[in-house]
């Protein structure tokens, strides 16, 4: 099996396609990248920025490049020594223009009988026989229908193909009904919907991968991309919604022939990924959680817990685990309560509960469920706890909860199979797309994967999570950004800071209150959050967010009826960023107050990401200053002639710091990667490498020797605001095995006891090598 010593994340569209991506390879190869990771490419909704609905799964999309772009780019990555991974979408597809999906049209006219109706996850019997589309405006819209060149149209822009065509004198309605389709108002998908779909996506189709024919079919083109060497390992998106996630990963190993395979899988804090999954880890939000944890200071929470509590009018700061059991909760009853009620119909008659009563205990247990689902047996322990938390919290639902219990544990009922599908889906929606709208003491601690409980790591800590990372999944990617992070790496790393200076933040934030204010505590301190780590951004960018995160939070304002006199308020604050002097000002001041703080966590983050136990990724534009917010803000197009002509400029002796401090980041991201590739015997173990002195606790340095003089040893300073206010390094030293040289400034080391301020005189962080025949 071929492995990655690291990779670079393109997002492959129809305004950056493969053979764009395939021109930058060797700008990746001068960054010292080893592999080149891909966004989806199989052909998508036409116009997808992100391909994440795909259509077909057989072709690469055209409007991607096509086949030739896919062997183009792959030609020219063997030539500079490099590997491809790719990221697919195998559960679920696109639906939203029904006439660009060949099994979805298929599905439309023929029904049941269609070659394509195993593939799709329908419950016939609440359809009547029929697929159930939630298009319509009203159910009163059906006037609206039109038969045009045999085809159902909608208002003339929705196609939906006749399986059963037209008779003379028939009303449209009549024709409508004849369908193996129903088009319904869309605000009935929430309860009446009966097709499975990815989250709560409608024009998202879930596919049963389960089935081996639909399996093979899906994975047809995948396998072959593999078996002609075009592609040498993969990401697999969503595989929480899988029917049975093990046999699909043993199954996706055949057909690929053993290669290096990536799960999409969020973790929650002490969960371990399943240990029969045939893969080498995940794609590393766990790993993205740990890093931005060591950098935020536990001293400021007690203040931003109060700065929580008064913002919200009470006397204690939110309760998050009561939060997201009320967000799940509100997910299950609201736009999931159609999967909830499928699973309520699985219920056997004679357990003496109507369908709305088991729904109703079905629903306690999922929003009592502490992680994403379980992989029967692997977490059936988990499910018994979240039935006895459900069956505490609502005592009437104990004899329900307690009949639902054997059932849900038994994996070869369908009733468990499909929970397990489903628990996920209320967590990703009534956590991540909600509750991390909604819990707002610190932004950095409400990311994709992380646990906002946790405030802080200790570096302690720390240590023992790498040691266990480099003993249980050291192939197991790790990242700072993503294209779903909810903030980019140099966004959180700023707001981190705050931590460290919470009542600078509190008089900040009042302020901003004072001079532009929303009615909502809690989201203010998000969206000033937001605005500080995103800064300098553009005011199309930041409204785009502001928008979007007040109607996720769903408190003031919602997607499906926004309050107009709310957002008019949110917008007016945002506005004020730019047309009102004095809220600018006090923006830029603090930004300006932390700079220098901000950037050094973030490339101390950056050091530690690409040095500790696992194969790291680069988000695309990352190895500079990036600072953006949530989708489709983080997936926005780059310049990259400014990256090749940056990392042309660097040179590999010392630059000054004031010559660098713009190209700082890049220095660090193609230094390290450098060194992993060049020498990947220097990255075999994991230990902890502690230092002497007043400022010990500021700094954060691990070797990655399998002994004490064999490895690259990370220095990384934590929390700057503190360790200038206590009067820098001063004394704190750190002992080198071997004479060492930094990858950084060239500078050598050792052998012995060195000043920590002398090594990182000129950066927050250094990369030491050991210097060959010059050990101790």
């Amino acid at each position: 099996m071929k492995t990655p010593v690291s990779t670079y994340r393109f997002q492959i569209r129809t305004s950056f396609t493969l053979f764009d991506a395939a021109e930058q390879v060797p700008y990746l190869k001068d960054l010292r990248v080893h592999w080149v990771f891909l966004s989806p490419i199989l052909t998508a909704e036409k116009g997808s920025e992100h391909g994440y609905n795909s259509t077909d799964p057989s072709p690469v999309d055209p409007d991607r490049g096509g086949p030739k772009a896919l062997q183009a780019l792959s030609k020219v990555a063997r030539k500079h020594g490099m590997g491809v991974l790719l990221d697919i979408v195998t559960n679920h597809v696109g639906v939203a223009t029904p006439v660009q999906n060949p099994w979805w049209w298929s599905l439309l006219k023929e029904g049941r009988k269609s070659p394509y109706a195993e593939a799709f996850d329908v419950d016939w019997d609440l359809g009547g026989g029929k697929v159930r589309l939630p298009m319509l405006g009203s159910d009163n819209n059906l006037d609206n229908l039109e038969v045009k060149d045999g085809k159902l149209r909608y208002y003339n822009h929705r196609s939906f193909r006749l399986g059963k065509e037209n008779r003379e004198g028939d009303s449209l309605q009549e024709v409508h009904t004849r369908q193996h389709y129903q088009l319904m108002d869309w605000r009935r998908a929430d309860a009446e919907l009966n097709y499975r779909r990815f989250l709560a996506v409608t024009t998202l189709a879930g596919i049963r991968v389960e089935e081996p024919s639909v399996f093979e079919k899906v994975h047809a083109e995948v396998g072959r991309w593999f078996t002609e060497g075009l592609v040498d390992g993969f990401r697999v998106d969503h595989p929480d919604g899988f029917a049975d996630p093990d046999r699909y990963f043993r199954w996706f190993k055949d057909v690929s022939g053993g290669a290096y395979v990536l799960v999409e899988k969020i973790l929650e804090p002490g969960e371990v990924l399943p240990q029969d999954f045939a893969c080498e880890g995940t794609t590393g939000y766990d790993a993205l959680a740990d890093v931005d944890r060591v950098f935020v200071d536990p001293a400021g929470q007690q203040a931003l817990d109060a700065l929580d509590a008064s913002l919200r009018g009470t006397s204690e700061p939110a309760d998050y685990a009561e939060m997201i059991r009320g967000t799940k909760r509100m997910i299950a009853d609201g736009i999931l309560r159609s999967e909830v009620l499928r699973l309520a119909r699985l219920v056997p008659e004679s357990h003496g509960f109507s369908v709305d009563q088991a729904a109703d205990a079905i629903a306690e247990i999922i929003a009592s469920f502490p992680v994403y689902r379980s992989y029967l047996p692997v977490g059936a322990d988990v499910l018994k706890e979240a039935c006895e938390s459900a069956a505490a919290h609502r005592p009437d639902l104990e004899v329900a909860v307690g009949t639902l219990q054997p059932l849900l544990l038994d994996p070869a009922k369908p009733i468990a199979i499909r929970f397990q599908q489903t628990s996920g889906m209320v967590m990703a929606k009534g956590v991540e797309d909600t509750a991390f709208y909604r819990y707002t003491r610190l932004d950095t601690l409400t990311e994709v994967g992380a646990e906002p409980t946790e405030f802080a790591v200790s570096p302690q800590e720390f240590h023992q999570r790498m040691e266990r990372r480099q003993q249980e999944l050291p192939l197991s990617m790790t990242t700072l950004s993503t294209h779903d992070t909810k903030r980019s790496e140099d966004a959180r790393a700023r707001i981190s800071v705050i931590a460290e200076l919470p009542e600078e933040w509190a008089e900040t934030l009042a302020e901003l209150r004072k001079l532009a204010p929303i009615p909502d505590g809690p989201f203010e301190n998000l969206l000033w959050q937001a605005i500080v780590g995103a800064w300098p951004a553009s005011r199309e960018r930041l409204q785009g967010y502001a928008e979007k995160a007040a109607r996720e939070a769903g408190n003031s304002t919602k997607w499906t009826d926004p309050n107009e006199d709310f957002e008019s308020k949110v917008q007016a604050a945002v506005d004020a960023v730019f047309d009102d002097a004095k809220v600018a000002k006090v923006l830029t001041d603090f930004v300006a107050r932390i700079a220098a703080f901000s950037a050094a966590n973030s490339v101390s983050a950056k050091l530690v990401q690409l040095t500790m136990p696992g194969v790291p990724d680069v988000y695309q534009g990352s190895e500079l200053w990036e600072r953006s917010l949530t989708e489709p803000d983080n997936r926005r197009p780059l310049d990259f002639g400014a990256r090749q002509e940056a990392l042309a400029k660097l040179q590999p002796r010392c630059l000054a710091r004031t010559r660098a401090q713009k190209r700082t980041k890049l220095l660090v991201t193609s230094r390290a990667l450098r060194l992993r590739r060049d020498r990947p015997e220097l990255f075999q173990g994991y230990s902890p490498v502690n230092a002497s002195g007043a400022a010990a606790d500021h700094l954060l340095a691990f070797s990655r020797g399998t002994d004490a003089d064999s490895g690259a040893l990370t220095l990384a300073t934590r929390l700057p605001a503190g360790l200038q206010a206590g009067g820098g390094w001063r004394d704190t030293a750190v002992d080198l095995p071997t004479a060492m040289r930094d990858e950084l400034t060239g500078a050598s080391y050792g052998p012995g006891q060195v000043s920590v301020a002398e090594v990182l005189g000129t950066y927050p962080v250094a990369l030491l090598a050991p210097v060959d025949g010059e050990k101790a």
